[in-house]
């Protein structure tokens, strides 16, 4: 029943992907979106994955393959971290990543990007990176490493597809339609980078919460982003 849904969606809401090659001659940034422990790692936290997880740990994957490829190139990078402080709750969402723990941290195979020069870091208290870039003075850390770099193209991946990744997507598009965002011109959202949770019907009804299955949010995200003006690729390679 569930892959006949997904495949009825997929019908009705098509996305026809493109791929991705990236070169020395448009300036790109990659930004990670809150791949930490609190919504990747097994057992990490509220959020987290309570058993193994083939699409979260195939976008992991992704993301250190891609940001490796960054680091070597010394193309600049935005890692997003999820980070509240207690008193500051996330409704309707149970508290999660909370600053000082290991929720908060990049998952164990991406924590070697805290000591890269090329990599901007930030802790973020809320769903989108844009807003969560915001400082006390009014300035903006996206909005100054997209300037600083010269960034034409933003590759983002992370999780969660329909929520985090989202919510950050459609503001910087907000942001570019707006000329806040010179020189970027491009967003792209890639697929296999990018990954939700899974609450299925049956075990949301038992616990009243809202039901999430991962495969069908993950490609609402995707057809959502595409539907705000970024480009979904499912393949990113590198050129010369």
């Amino acid at each position: 029943m569930a892959s006949q849904a997904l495949d009825l969606l997929k019908t009705e809401l098509p996305i026809e992907p493109d791929s991705l090659v990236l070169s020395n001659d448009v300036v790109t940034g990659l930004v990670l979106v809150d791949v930490v422990n609190g919504f990747c790692t097994v057992g990490g936290g509220n959020l987290a994955p309570r058993d193994p997880d083939v699409q979260i740990s195939g976008m992991v994957e992704e993301s250190v393959r891609l940001a490796r490829v960054f680091c070597e190139k010394k193309w600049p990078v935005l890692a997003f971290l999820d980070t509240h402080h207690p008193d500051k709750p996330e409704h309707p969402y149970p508290p999660h990543c909370l600053i000082g723990t290991e929720e908060s941290n990049l998952v164990p195979d991406l924590q070697w990007l805290e000591k890269e020069q090329n990599v901007t870091i930030r802790r973020k208290e809320c769903i989108d990176g844009f807003i969560g870039s915001i400082e006390t003075d009014g300035s903006n850390v996206l909005i100054d490493w997209v300037g600083t770099n010269e960034i034409k193209v933003i590759l983002v991946v992370g999780i969660c597809t329909d929520i985090c990744v989202f919510d950050f997507v459609a503001s910087t598009l907000s942001a570019r339609n707006r000329g806040f965002l010179s020189p970027l011109e491009d967003v792209v959202v890639y697929s296999h980078g990018c990954a939700t949770y899974d609450l299925p019907v049956h075990v949301a009804s038992n616990i009243k919460a809202v039901a999430h299955p991962q495969d069908l949010m993950h490609h609402v995200g995707l057809y959502m982003a595409k539907g705000r003006g970024a480009k979904v690729v499912q393949e990113v390679s590198f050129g010369h």
